[in-house]
């Protein structure tokens, strides 16, 4: 929320938790579209901002994915393994630098060319995150270790490769349920649609 924002008047700012991330509520005077104040009072969930990529092999039509243990989905009656995209908070660096330190550790694959494909808030109504979303080519010579994550962090990450139909195909299925994973597939197989409908190659990379 922006401190200049004509309609938004902070009254004032609580910290319910500051554990892993911050927790604050906070009551605020907002100027609706009639012209009236109304007062109102929200939560708000920071844990910073993120950054999150699709590794593809356009030759090979797959895709690279990881698959682990997350607690939230868990407690929300899911078994709790989520497949996913590589993905981590920025923690102070460029989004570029962080994705491809982060898709390092977690799949084994060092990229130095990403593609940002586009920004969005992913749970507006609670959480301040805003991911920034990769694409990116790889091939086996990229391949430098196992990935599977820090342990010190409570990683263990399982590496996938599937071909991107197979992919997409769990997501109809609900085998894959982690939205910023269904955004960057989607937005894969609609760039394939688009050059096969036009005869281009499908580059899934540029440099930064």
């Amino acid at each position: 929320m922006r401190a200049t924002e004509p309609r938004v008047n902070i009254i004032e700012t609580s910290v319910l938790s500051d554990d892993w991330y911050t927790l604050k509520k906070t009551t605020f005077d907002y100027l609706r579209r009639d012209n009236t104040w109304q007062r109102q009072s929200r939560e708000t969930y920071d844990r910073g901002n993120g950054a999150t990529i699709l590794l593809f092999n356009r030759e090979r039509q797959t895709v690279v994915l990881t698959r682990q243990f997350r607690f939230p989905a868990f407690v929300n009656n899911h078994h709790g393994m989520l497949i996913e995209t590589a993905a981590g908070l920025l923690d102070d660096a460029s989004p570029e630098e962080r994705i491809r330190a982060e898709v390092e550790e977690e799949t084994g694959y060092r990229i130095q060319h990403v593609e940002k494909v586009f920004e969005a808030f992913m749970s507006p109504g609670s959480v301040t995150e805003k991911l920034y979303f990769f694409i990116a080519d790889y091939d086996d010579s990229l391949k430098t270790g196992k990935g599977g994550g820090l342990e010190d962090e409570g990683e263990d990450i399982e590496v996938l490769e599937l071909p991107l139909d197979e992919a997409l195909s769990m997501i109809r299925t609900g085998e894959i349920v982690d939205g910023k994973t269904i955004m960057l597939l989607q937005h894969a197989a609609l760039r394939r649609a688009m050059a096969n409908a036009t005869g281009q190659s499908v580059s899934a990379s540029a440099d930064c």
